[in-house]
């Protein structure tokens, strides 16, 4: 479709365009100016979010990337567009059950109060491990997102880490659950950071989701 054409082309140049670091905001005082729409980031500890982030955005090292699970314990934020178009938002990953429980309990709180509160966030982007599928602590975060009335895609990561056969079972798997969830967006994103693969529907996403 001609129009769905359009979309995905407006979504490869924003997304080539200039794309910045804005700050990092370890509590909700410290959150930007809500002065244009944000996306936002969520999935358990080393769900490969930074990975996707830099895949996204063309860029290697806008989101660090590490094999420590829970580095990230910030809601960080990313200006896309000149002018501003939207932000990205990486949230603290969670699920990560050798943090300090009052660093966990943090984390959840400041995800909590940002999902609740945040009136310019459009979307939310639940990253899943395509190698172990979804797991208890995804599903609590899903309905926290329901409980907030935040709508959410389900992005399964690492793709090519499974065999096609596994992948299609964790697909179907993933889209009967979300189906289950009312915030959940039917649409279920495979990516891969490695090969680019879903990629570029992912930016199309999240353009529209912002419009």
């Amino acid at each position: 479709m001609e129009g769905d054409e359009e979309l995905a082309e407006r979504a490869r140049k924003l997304f080539a365009g200039p794309i910045n670091f804005l700050k990092s905001a370890p509590a909700l005082q410290f959150l930007p100016d809500p002065a244009v729409p944000e996306i936002a980031f969520a999935g358990r500890s080393n769900v490969g979010k930074s990975s996707l982030l830099n895949a996204l955005t063309n860029r290697n090292g806008l989101a660090r990337t590490s094999n420590t699970p829970g580095r990230t314990q910030e809601l960080n934020f990313f200006d896309v567009g000149k002018p501003l178009r939207l932000r990205l938002v990486d949230m603290p990953g969670y699920g990560f059950a050798e943090a300090p429980r009052d660093m966990v309990k943090r984390w959840r709180f400041l995800i909590n109060d940002y999902l609740r509160g945040r009136a310019v966030l459009k979307r939310a982007l639940v990253l899943i491990d395509s190698r172990h599928g979804l797991k208890p602590v995804d599903h609590e975060v899903m309905t926290m997102l329901d409980d907030a009335a935040v709508s959410y895609h389900l992005v399964l990561t690492k793709a090519d880490k499974v065999k096609r056969t596994d992948l299609q079972a964790v697909e179907r798997d993933t889209a009967d659950q979300a189906a289950k969830h009312p915030a959940a967006h039917p649409t279920v994103f495979t990516t891969s950071s490695e090969t680019g693969s879903g990629i570029a529907e992912l930016r199309t996403a999240i353009l529209e989701a912002s419009e």
